[in-house]
Order: C-alpha cells, then sequence, then structure tokens
C-alpha cells in the first residue's frame, strides 16, 4: 500500500489542479506555497516534506471515489487517509505533523483569540465539519503529543497558503527536500 516517491509527485501533477475546496487556488499552488512558506521560515527538510504533502488525503480520496475534487460537504479525514500510503516513505517526523494538522487548527482556535478572524470562511466551514474548537483540556493534551509544535507551524503555513497568483517555484523544486525527508 506504500507509496513510492514518484508516485506521490505524480498524484500531485495528476490530481494537482483540482480546486482546493472552496478556495481561490487549486490544490497544487496551495501544497507548493505551504512548502515554500515552510521554507522560507527554515524549517527542517521533514517539515517543508509534511507541508508539501499535508492535503495529500483530498487528493486520494478524490481519486478514490473517480471525482475531479474532493467533496466540501463532508469531513474526508484526509489527514489520516493519505498515512497508510506515506508510513514505508517517510518518518514519523513527516507523518505526525500531517496526522496533527487538523488537530492544530482546533487547538489553535482555543488558545490564539485573533486566529479565528484570521480563518478564511472555507476553514471556518471545515472546523466545524472536524469538530470545532478544542476544550482547554482537549489543547492541552495536543500540545503533550510529539509534532505537537511543528503541526501547529505546518498549521500556520496552511492557512496562508491560499494566495491566487502568487508565485513560487515548481514540484520539481521541493522533490529534494521529500527525497532528504525519505526513510
Amino acid at each position: 500500500m506504500t507509496m513510492t516517491l514518484p508516485a506521490v509527485t505524480q498524484l500531485l501533477q495528476r490530481r494537482g489542479s483540482s480546486q482546493y475546496g472552496l478556495e481561490a487556488v487549486d490544490q497544487l499552488q496551495h501544497a507548493l506555497q505551504c512548502a515554500g512558506l515552510a521554507e522560507q521560515a527554515g524549517e527542517t527538510p521533514h517539515t517543508i516534506a509534511a507541508s508539501l504533502l499535508h492535503d495529500l488525503g483530498h487528493l486520494l480520496a478524490a481519486e478514490r471515489q473517480g471525482t475531479a475534487e474532493h467533496d466540501t460537504g463532508k469531513d474526508d479525514l484526509h489527514q489520516y487517509l493519505a498515512l497508510p500510503f506515506l508510513r514505508g516513505l517517510f518518518p514519523d517526523a513527516v507523518l505526525e505533523p500531517i496526522r496533527l494538522h487538523v488537530d492544530a487548527k482546533r487547538y489553535l482556535c482555543n488558545t490564539d483569540a485573533l486566529y479565528w478572524a484570521s480563518l478564511s470562511p472555507a476553514s471556518r466551514h471545515s472546523l466545524e465539519q472536524q469538530g470545532g474548537v478544542f476544550s482547554d483540556e482537549q489543547a492541552a493534551v495536543f500540545m503533550a503529543q510529539p509534532y505537537a509544535a511543528e503541526a501547529v507551524r505546518l498549521r500556520k503555513y496552511d492557512d496562508l497558503a491560499k494566495v491566487p497568483g502568487k508565485s513560487m517555484p515548481g514540484l520539481p523544486h521541493f522533490e529534494r527536500y521529500l527525497a532528504q525527508a525519505q526513510l
């Protein structure tokens, strides 16, 4: 079930032109912007790879359903869907921030009063589908997990990676981080 690195990049190329939910960018633009923000922040190759691949589950869900785009009317649990396909390819330093990036949004809504206001309408909508804002207890449990801090940083890049027409390096630029982050 594990994908190869070429299969991952082929999936991004094949499915990446689909709309990123209700945002004004496509899936690949979003992934590249997210990875670019992580790179600009000086993140490790693992966190840059996680930033590039964090929404791969949306592409896998659409492919499995035989649709052009993922269904924005329900939570597809994309943060979990990609993990079995990536588990033999990448270590936990890549996989765990991907798994935790949805909960990082729930955490940030609990701990940062300005965060909720900064979310796009589409991200607010998906937050409700994903369980809503964490309680104080849930937030504390979340932050006690390994890679939670990386997931919070990834989440912040994720939220900023929705700029139509933003110039970013292409997928070949980020393939080196995927290679560096492999097991």
